[in-house]
C-alpha cells in the first residue's frame, strides 16, 4: 500500500500562516519550510509543503536593449559578420569548444602508440628494385636463350687450343654485365640483413638506404678489382687469349651466382626466412661457384701441366685470400656503422 499523504493544504496553509506570523528577516526559503515540518516527515510531505508554500509565477523577459558590447565597438554599434570563417567573437569566447564547429580539430586524447617497425618487405624502393630484377631477367632469359645454352656448353665442354672462342654480342655482354649489377644487389641486401641480425640494428646513418648503398658499392668495387687482380697475374704468366677466355669464364659464374641467390632473397624479405637457413644457402651457392671456378681455372690454364700444387697456389691467391680479406671488410664496416648502445 502506498503511504498517503498526511499533509493536507490546510496543513500547510496552516505552515504557511505560521511562517508568515514568525517570518525571519530574510525571504521565505524552501530550507524555512522544512525546518517547521516534523523530523519524521517523509519526502512526499516535504515535497506538498513546497508546493504549497511556493507558487510558481509567471516570467516577464526583459525588453531593453542590449548594451553589452564587444571590445572596440560601441553600443548600438553592429557588429560585422565574418563569413567563410569564425569572427572575433568566436576566438573568444567559441574557440576552445572543440565541438561547435566541425572544422576545428579536437585534442587527441589518449596515449600515441608505438610506431610500426621498419621491414624490409614494406619499403617501396627495394621492392621496386626486386620487382625491377625480376621482370629483366624474365625478359633477358627469353630472349638470350640461345646465348645462355652455348654459354653453358662452352663452360663445360673442354675446348682444344686449335678452336678459336665464340664472340658475345655487345647486347650479350651488357646482359651480363646486368647480372653482374645484379649479383651485388643479392650480396648488399644479404648482408644488410646479416648486419642487423648479428652485429645491430642501429646505425650512425640516417636510413638504411644508405648502408644497402655502402654495401652495393664495396660488392661492386670487390668484383672489379678481382677483374683488375685477374688480368694483372694471368697477363704475366698466360697468354691473351687464355686470360680473355678466364675473364669470359668469371662473367658467367658470377652471373650464375646472382640468378642462384635471388630466389632465397625473396623469401628472406617477403616470407622472413630464418637468416641462419639464408647463410647456409648462401655457403652452398658461394662454394658450388668457387666449385665451377676451379673446374674452369684447372682446364684453362694448368690442363696440360698437371701440376696440382701451381693450381691450388694460385687459387688460393687469387680466389681464396681475397674473398677472406672482403669479408672481414665488410664486417668491420658493420661494426664502424652501428652504435654501440
Amino acid at each position: 500500500m502506498l503511504q498517503q499523504d498526511t499533509i493536507t493544504t490546510h496543513t500547510a496553509d496552516s505552515h504557511v500562516a505560521r511562517a508568515d506570523s514568525f517570518r525571519p528577516a530574510h525571504r521565505l526559503t524552501p530550507a524555512d519550510v522544512l525546518d517547521m515540518l516534523p523530523d519524521d516527515a517523509t519526502p512526499a510531505q516535504q515535497d506538498s509543503a513546497i508546493q504549497a508554500a511556493f507558487q510558481p509565477g509567471e516570467i516577464h523577459y526583459s525588453d531593453c536593449p542590449d548594451t553589452l558590447g564587444l571590445p572596440g565597438y560601441t553600443a548600438g554599434e553592429e557588429t560585422p559578420k565574418t563569413t567563410g570563417g569564425l569572427g572575433f567573437s568566436d576566438d573568444m569566447f567559441a574557440r576552445t569548444d572543440t565541438l561547435s564547429y566541425a572544422t576545428i580539430a579536437g585534442s587527441v586524447n589518449g596515449v600515441a602508440g608505438d610506431p610500426v617497425p621498419y621491414t624490409v618487405r614494406g619499403d617501396d624502393l627495394i621492392t621496386g628494385l626486386l620487382l625491377t630484377c625480376m621482370v629483366l631477367v624474365a625478359v633477358s632469359m627469353a630472349k638470350s636463350r640461345r646465348f645462355i645454352t652455348r654459354q653453358l656448353k662452352t663452360f663445360v665442354y673442354i675446348p682444344r687450343d686449335s678452336e678459336t672462342s665464340i664472340t658475345e654480342t655487345s647486347s650479350e655482354v651488357r646482359f651480363q654485365l646486368f647480372l653482374v649489377l645484379q649479383t651485388c644487389l643479392q650480396f648488399s641486401i644479404f648482408q644488410y640483413f646479416y648486419t642487423q641480425h648479428y652485429i645491430g640494428d642501429t646505425f650512425i646513418l640516417e636510413s638504411q638506404y644508405l648502408l644497402i648503398a655502402i654495401f652495393f658499392g664495396m660488392f661492386t668495387a670487390y668484383f672489379i678489382a678481382k677483374g683488375l687482380l685477374y688480368t694483372a697475374v694471368n697477363s704475366v704468366f698466360f697468354g691473351s687469349r687464355k686470360n680473355m677466355q678466364w675473364l669470359k669464364s668469371q662473367l658467367f659464374v658470377t652471373s650464375t651466382e646472382g640468378l642462384l641467390l635471388f630466389p632465397v632473397i625473396l623469401l628472406q624479405v617477403y616470407f622472413d626466412l630464418p637468416i641462419q637457413n639464408t647463410v647456409i644457402y648462401f655457403l652452398i651457392v658461394l662454394i658450388f661457384i668457387k666449385s665451377l671456378t676451379f673446374y674452369k681455372c684447372l682446364f684453362i690454364f694448368f690442363r696440360h701441366t698437371g701440376r696440382f700444387l701451381q693450381i691450388i697456389l694460385y687459387f688460393c691467391a687469387l680466389e681464396i685470400m681475397p674473398i677472406a680479406a672482403f669479408w672481414g671488410a665488410l664486417i668491420i664496416t658493420g661494426n664502424r656503422l652501428n652504435i654501440n648502445l
